[in-house]
């Protein structure tokens, strides 16, 4: 178990939430000004809790809304952007053939979208809950050594399921994975110990 907190932060609005689009692991799906407010509140909240220039490792998702998310929150920090680190492995899931497309779309043609609690069913060629656990898990066995405190950028799906994993959730029924409740867009949580403390809640879409 980590010495140090873990702030895990899900990413503002992008265009394809606010297009009611499938973005999963698509690259370039720049945030919208509601998402660049979201990351200023984020950014705000982590400051008044935490002070100028904190000793934080920094990591995301090698995706632009991690990144530009990531950009706005260490500016309030005093930190520098470009001592981040990115990994792959903490992007969100992978949608196949359904990524890019519109809920409304998928969901016209009778496909399993949206399950309880806001998850997503996976594409028929997607990336499964298990497949996310296995790569994040490798992430955090990579990671373990990280000395203190550090804040991680990501998403709505895998997020849930990092913090599944690091705060030992009871397995999902359906996808067989620990997953954590979802949270709106924009919020922060702090993990600790394997103790889970929500710093701040986003504005943003909610569950996911």
């Amino acid at each position: 178990m980590r010495k140090g907190r873990d702030f895990i932060a899900r990413h503002g609005e992008t265009v394809f939430n606010a297009a009611r689009r499938l973005q999963g692991d698509h690259l370039h799906t720049p945030l919208t000004r509601a998402g660049f407010a979201q990351a200023d509140e984020m950014g705000r909240a982590l400051a008044a809790l935490l002070g100028p220039t904190p000793a934080l490792t920094l990591w995301a998702s090698d995706t632009g809304r991690a990144l530009q998310t990531l950009a706005v929150i260490v500016e309030h920090l005093e930190l520098d952007w470009h001592g981040a680190r990115h990994d792959r492995r903490l992007t969100e899931i992978g949608m196949g053939s359904w990524g890019g497309r519109t809920y409304a779309e998928l969901m016209a043609g009778d496909l399993p979208v949206v399950a309880a609690t806001g998850l997503l069913h996976p594409a028929p060629d997607g990336e499964t809950y298990p497949e996310i656990a296995a790569r994040v898990s490798a992430w955090l066995a990579d990671t373990d050594n990280d000395p203190g405190d550090r804040l991680i950028i990501m998403h709505g799906i895998s997020s849930r399921v990092l913090r599944g994993v690091m705060t030992g959730c009871d397995v999902h029924p359906e996808f067989a994975t620990p997953v954590a409740d979802g949270l709106p867009q924009g919020s922060i949580v702090m993990i600790e110990q394997g103790r889970e403390t929500v710093v701040h809640l986003g504005s943003g879409r909610a569950p996911a």
